[in-house]
């Protein structure tokens, strides 16, 4: 390198009298780099090049359209094109196009309202919006355009119209909002606090209620934002898991009341609120509590004020409603039964005792003199649970038995036990009289329940509680009475079943299970009652017996899950079979643990596995008869969705039992499905289609020639296969005896020409065969010979 190429050597390091800045070198060498290409711009000379030129674009939009028609862009594309050619017209019709392919596309919607607004056709927008919110409804950015539209425009009655027909839908908190803002901007207070009101029936969440409430209190209404917290808390109700939610409530109410200088009424809402949620759940609503009196009072007597205030109300709310609304009542004296069970664990003196005690007494005689004016049983439902609490308190907390028993005895005695009766009533009775251990007295109680109202549930009870004293010949007799009450309850003669196989008394099991079926069409479930009884047969391995009551409950019903049952109880028995032969072999072992270990690895000899695989095979057998002989009889009554059914579960049992060669015989059964055509049967001529289930024998039934047919086709093919067989053959000699290369390319299509020839000609004459098959066979399959 030579020493001018160098960079020259800088001697004076001194700065520039000219500095060059940053901004300036990078202008310099955006100005000095080689420009982009630009397309050159055509100008339109006359009008012939401009149609010439627009029919062009429109071609070419069409085809982008014609390729991906659900591609919203190359529409939107199109219809901007369009209106930017000052031909609204088509744009319009465009937009159209698009909305009757995919309505549901919203970008389309708001492109199609702007460019309308854009050419200022506010109608035309309207309309747009109108037709948007018609098919979208749940779309809210439709109905925040149509609203801000008719805003702008000064169409505040009509933005009203709109907002009322959102509001119809139900939208979520923001739109509620959002209708509100729009009446405070035009200072309808009135009309914003009815929204509030609607707002909040359609999302009752605590936060809008609060919202609401601090929107009353803003505008100076402390009254309404007091009414409002009322109707919250209302609401909410009492329930633990409600007041849990509604803390914030609660706590906002009591900070108003405390924010309006209320601190009466701030500290007894605070109260109310911790009595009924647990200390656990309130440890938000408790703090404000605390920095509350912390401010304001002191935490003295706070039990005492709540139990006081919490009396007043239920005194207000039982004069307000009569007496006659017991969840009232049954609030009411859950406090004061709290109140007593309080004061007795407290160590409370004696004097304190019997008041608390005589005030729960008189508040529950108050309570049940409020008798229902009907005697209609769904008014004595909550009403007859008054008289049971007030037995229970007397029973448990006050150990008065005796007046416990007269309660029972006046709960008794009020019931009009000839039009209604409540079970839970003597149940309760006679479990007290256990408890007293007077067992006569039960059984007295009980027999005078089923004398005079009897009732399944009476007898049930009355049944357990013999059978608990082991008195079984008692139980019997209950369950005679029983069915002589009502001999249809299936239920009752599986229990009574069931009672004398526990006391292993097979023969009248047997004859109670006899007497049921007996019944015949009298029964409400007789399915559940032959059920019972074959397994209670199938228990007994008493196999002959088991396919007796098959084939009796076959003759009476014939259904299709009775044939499945019957042919599985037939591989069911061997398996049971066995179960019985491992476990009497288990019994005769010793009872060590070596011996245990012995009978776990127990191995079958060749005369048990050979025994066994011939009673399996047996058992398949029948199984398979039971199959057949269903199928038979659901075929001959025409039950095509059973015959599925059962086929179904045929196969199954093939592929968990049989072989591939039982597995196809059973496929090869199976129906397809088919779609026909039928005339209504109302006259009119009209054609309806409809689908149907063809089996294979029931298509070999109609079609006689059907095997002929299928040996002709078979032949066909063998001679068609000859034929390309020798063409192929002849045309290797042809190719063995020229020698020239260039005969031998040309031959070669003549001679695949020859062979499609003769393999298209072999296809049109089995095509031939099978129209005319598919013409023989009804009609059913004429849609695929059509195709063929």
């Amino acid at each position: 390198m030579s020493r001018d190429a160098r960079a020259p050597r800088i001697k004076n390091r001194a700065p520039a009298p000219v500095q060059i800045s940053a901004e300036q070198l990078l202008r310099e060498a955006q100005e000095r780099q080689t420009p982009a290409h630009v397309a050159p711009k055509q100008r339109v000379e006359d009008f012939e090049e401009l149609e010439e030129y627009r029919g062009r674009r429109r071609k070419e939009f069409e085809d982008a359209i014609m390729r991906l028609r659900s591609n919203m862009t190359n529409w939107i594309k199109y219809a901007t094109w369009e209106a930017s050619q000052g031909e609204m017209d088509r744009c319009r019709s465009i937009y159209e196009r698009a909305l009757d392919t995919d309505p549901h596309h919203i970008p389309l919607w708001l492109r199609y309202t702007e460019q309308e607004l854009k050419t200022r056709n506010v109608q035309h927008a309207r309309n747009l919006y109108d037709r948007a919110v018609s098919i979208l409804p749940r779309i809210d950015q439709l109905w925040y355009k149509y609203v801000h539209l008719e805003e702008i425009l000064g169409n505040v009655a009509g933005t009203r119209q709109i907002f009322e027909r959102w509001m119809s839908w139900e939208p979520d908190e923001k739109a509620w909002a959002a209708y509100i803002a729009m009446e405070l901007r035009y200072g309808e207070l009135e009309r914003a606090s009815q929204i509030w009101e609607r707002a909040v029936t359609c999302h009752p969440t605590p936060k809008q209620w609060i919202r609401w409430a601090k929107f009353e209190e803003d505008r100076g209404a402390l009254d309404k934002a007091r009414t409002v917290f009322q109707m919250a808390l209302d609401f909410f109700g009492e329930e633990e898991d409600n007041m849990e939610k509604a803390q914030s409530v609660y706590t906002a109410f009591a900070k108003m009341e405390t924010r309006a200088k209320e601190y009466d009424r701030a500290r007894v809402i605070y109260k109310y609120a911790l009595e009924r949620l647990p200390r656990a759940k309130s440890q938000g609503i408790y703090s404000s509590y605390t920095r509350f009196e912390k401010q304001f009072g002191t935490t003295a007597g706070v039990e005492d004020t709540v139990l006081g205030k919490r009396r007043i109300q239920y005194e207000e709310e039982l004069v307000e409603e009569g007496g006659k609304n017991y969840d009232t009542w049954f609030d009411y004296t859950r406090l004061e039964e709290d109140a007593f069970r309080s004061a007795l664990s407290s160590g409370s003196p004696p004097e304190t005792l019997e008041k608390a005690k005589a005030r729960v007494r008189e508040l529950y005689e108050r309570a049940i003199s409020h008798v229902p004016p009907s005697n209609e049983k769904r008014h004595w439902r909550r009403y007859i649970f008054l008289w049971l609490r007030y037995a229970l308190f007397e029973e448990i907390d006050t150990e008065d038995y005796e007046r416990s028993r007269e309660v029972y005895k006046a709960a008794v005695a009020l019931v009009p036990h000839k039009i209604f009766t409540f079970a839970k009533l003597w149940i309760n009775y006679a479990q007290f009289e256990i408890r007293r251990l007077d067992l006569t007295a039960a059984r007295k109680i009980m027999g005078a329940a089923i004398g005079m109202a009897p009732k399944e549930r009476l007898f049930r009870a009355y049944v357990e509680m013999e059978l608990s004293l082991k008195e079984f010949d008692r139980a019997r007799k209950i369950y005679e009475r029983a069915l002589e009450w009502d001999a249809s309850n299936s239920r009752t003669w599986v229990r009574f079943a069931e009672l004398e196989k526990n006391l292993f008394d097979i023969d009248r099991a047997r004859a109670v299970f006899e007497l049921g079926v007996g019944q015949g069409e009298g029964l409400d479930m007789p399915e559940v009652l032959w059920k019972a009884y074959i397994d209670f047969e199938f228990e007994e391995r008493e196999w002959e017996r088991v396919d007796g009551l098959y084939e009796r409950l076959l003759e009476r019903s014939g259904h299709v899950k009775v044939w499945i049952s019957y042919a599985l109880s037939k591989i069911g028995k061997a398996v049971a079979m066995e179960e019985d032969e491992d476990d009497d072999d288990d019994e005769d072992e010793d009872e060590d643990e070596e011996a245990e270990k012995k009978a776990k690895e127990k191995v079958l000899t060749e005369e048990q596995i050979e025994e066994r695989r011939q009673r399996r095979e047996e058992a398949k057998r029948e199984t398979r008869e039971v199959f057949e002989r269903a199928y038979k009889d659901l075929k001959s009554k025409g039950l095509k969705e059973e015959r599925v059914v059962l086929l179904e579960s045929w196969k199954a049992f093939e592929m968990e039992h049989g072989n591939q060669k039982s597995l196809e015989g059973v496929q090869s059964r199976m129906p397809r499905v088919v779609k026909k055509r039928r005339e209504l049967q109302d006259g009119s001529g009209t054609m309806e289609e409809y689908y149907d289930m063809l089996f294979p024998d029931d298509e070999e039934k109609g079609k006689p020639s059907f095997k002929l047919l299928q040996m002709a086709h078979a032949w066909r093919a063998q001679q068609a296969a000859a034929q390309q067989k020798s063409a192929q053959e002849a045309a290797q000699k042809e190719e063995q005896e020229e020698s020239e290369p260039e005969p031998r390319q040309e031959a070669a299509p003549v001679e695949g020409s020859e062979a499609g020839g003769d393999s298209l000609t072999s296809e049109r004459q089995e095509s031939d065969d099978d129209s005319e098959t598919a013409r023989a066979n009804g009609g059913d399959e004429e849609k695929r010979g059509e195709e063929e």
